[in-house]
């Protein structure tokens, strides 16, 4: 049997996943990395995407916002703006907040447009992920 690590996953709202994993694919901001049991210790930021928990013929996918993760020899924990159990998420669910991120476009000064611009691609993302 392959080593496994342990994988913390929470967001905001709750603690969605505490289980034991062979292997993680995380979206990283610079691309998708692997981790497995013996990984050098790293911090990165995580963009919204898809988390495969991988144990044994057991894969379970998360879907999150982006956040931040670290990586050590022993564990993940991942700290997710938004995050939830793929098979239950729906596109549906994000419509509402898209509309309101959009809508708030409208008369802000360079910085808050940023950060705007920003939510709306996290939000289309998500979305885009669960077409």
């Amino acid at each position: 049997m392959a080593d496994t690590m342990q994988v913390e996953l929470v967001s905001p709202e709750k603690k969605l996943a505490s289980l034991e994993a062979e292997a993680v694919v995380l979206p990283g901001s610079d691309g998708d990395f692997t981790a497995m049991a013996g990984h050098v210790p790293v911090v990165t930021s995580l963009r919204p995407g898809i988390v495969h928990v991988r144990n044994g013929s057991t894969e379970t996918e998360y879907l999150i916002a982006g956040g931040f993760a670290e990586v050590s020899g022993a564990g993940i924990s991942i700290l997710a703006e938004f995050a939830s159990l793929r098979s239950e998420a729906k596109a549906e669910m994000f419509e509402a907040s898209l509309a309101a991120a959009e809508a708030s476009l409208e008369g802000l000064d360079k910085e808050a447009l940023a950060e705007a611009n920003r939510r709306v691609g996290s939000i289309k993302s998500m979305m885009a992920e669960l077409s």
